[in-house]
């Protein structure tokens, strides 16, 4: 799976207008599932995600991780993740898992990270969404898992 964290102070998806999924501080995890991605895959991501040491301690180090922090998890599927740009000027998308078992990866995703004791929020696969945040540092990172 592949995944974009954004540490961020607030994020928050609308589908039509109306707001979906909300959080303030915490993680933006934009996510993909991969072609020959499974369910334990999924549950090693959640568990990478949430021991990432990214939120600042108290003499401003990053040190603490999304669980020390108490932070929330807004989690959007994002199949572009996948793109593949080596040839012209059209991205392809063919290393993303086909839309059915990318549903059904990004929902076991949610289940993994919750499990975990995160507050989750999300957007809707297969929406056309709306994604705004505010990054926090800025932090971002690149997982592939």
């Amino acid at each position: 799976m592949r995944a974009l964290v954004q540490r961020v102070t607030q994020a928050s998806v609308r589908v039509d207008g109306q707001i979906i999924g909300e959080i303030g501080h915490g993680l933006l995890i934009l996510i993909c599932a991969m072609q020959g991605d499974d369910a334990t895959k999924s549950a090693q991501l959640a568990a990478k995600i949430s021991k990432l040491r990214i939120f600042t301690d108290d003499v401003g180090k990053m040190n603490k991780s999304l669980v020390d922090t108490g932070g929330a998890a807004l989690i959007v599927s994002q199949f572009t993740l996948a793109a593949d740009t080596s040839r012209g000027n059209r991205p392809g998308f063919s290393a993303a898992a086909p839309p059915a078992e990318g549903k059904a990866l990004y929902e076991q995703f949610i289940r993994d990270v919750a499990a975990l004791g995160i507050t989750t929020a999300t957007g809707a696969f297969g929406a056309d969404m709306a994604v705004s945040l505010t990054n926090d540092g800025p932090v971002t990172i690149w997982l592939d898992h």
